[in-house]
């Protein structure tokens, strides 16, 4: 069947969307995005996703325009486009995309802009928001790679923790893009950024934890990294397990001479960082408290999924 996306009220199939070549979000990348994980037909911590969102439209000015609750319109999929449409959530868009392109484990995308404007980056010339929702099929990495772990190259990119996008799930994303090239110019998994203080700060497409000593110690939010919703769910995990947690900045050293380590992301859960520039973490080999804490977010997210219906 053909993949069906949500595009500004409408469930459409992918080859009829259409985004105007004045969109802000294109232009300029003002805009967001939420990367969601579906188990079974539900979408893990989905709440918590748009309330980042949320927040996150407030700090760019989106708000006043967007997410005020409905935000959006949703149609059935039909030659008929708008006919029968009825004002529904986020949540609901989310949703309506997952059964549409009949998924149970898929990867989400919720991106919002601040739609079509002027060529010039004054945001006032823009006159509605893009919203569009998109899934795929999701395959995750076989068991044998969490066992291995990744492997990360230090970036040359540096993120800047005064910058308000360092907190921000923007679409203005090339900095990520560039310390990705530079992890796979290196044959690694993953590129880790420090800030302009030379402290750590984040992976490419994820956050950083390091075990040091039985302490769980992963960089603050101060230090200019995104607010991970899986970041957040390995701090609750380790707090349960009576797990000394610290948020706080962590040196590049610190991480080479931990004990563990693991990043975390939706769509990754808890992946093992076992080998950092080329020298071994630790043992090199996943390490007993990481091993855990994936165990016990197996549980949070069978827990999580058992309570939540799909539609």
């Amino acid at each position: 069947m053909a993949e069906i996306v949500y595009l500004n009220g409408h469930l459409v199939p992918r080859s009829e969307a259409r985004l105007s070549p004045f969109d802000h979000g294109f232009l300029y990348g003002y805009g967001l995005f939420e990367t969601m994980r579906a188990y079974d037909g539900c979408i893990f911590r989905l709440d918590r996703h748009l309330a980042r969102l949320r927040r996150s439209a407030e700090n760019l000015g989106l708000a006043h325009n967007v997410i005020a609750s409905p935000p959006s319109v949703i149609a059935s999929p039909s030659p008929e486009g708008s006919k029968g449409a009825a004002k529904q959530s986020l949540e609901t868009a989310c949703l309506q995309t997952l059964n549409a392109n009949n998924l149970k484990d898929a990867r989400l995308r919720l991106t919002v802009t601040a739609g079509e404007g002027d060529m010039t980056p004054d945001p006032t010339t823009c006159s509605g928001l893009t919203v569009l929702v998109t899934a795929k099929n999701l395959i995750p990495l076989p068991p044998e790679k969490y066992e291995l772990g990744f492997k990360a190259v230090l970036s040359s990119v540096h993120r800047n923790s005064q910058s308000p996008l360092s907190r921000l799930k923007s679409t203005s994303y090339l900095d990520n893009i560039l310390a990705r090239m530079e992890a796979k110019a290196a044959g690694a998994d993953e590129a880790i950024l420090l800030n302009e203080r030379g402290v750590l700060a984040e992976g490419s497409t994820s956050n950083i934890f390091l075990v040091s000593k039985g302490i769980l110690i992963t960089p603050s939010l101060e230090s200019g990294v995104l607010p991970g919703i899986t970041r957040e769910a390995a701090l609750e995990i380790a707090q349960a397990l009576s797990i000394r947690t610290e948020e706080r900045g962590v040196e590049l050293n610190e991480l080479m001479q931990a004990d563990e380590a693991f990043i975390t992301n939706s769509i990754l859960e808890i992946m093992p960082l076992t080998w950092f520039d080329g020298k071994p973490i630790g043992t090199g080999k996943l390490g007993q408290l990481t091993k855990n804490l994936m165990a016990a977010y197996r549980k949070l997210v069978t827990a999580t999924m058992g309570a939540v219906p799909s539609m």
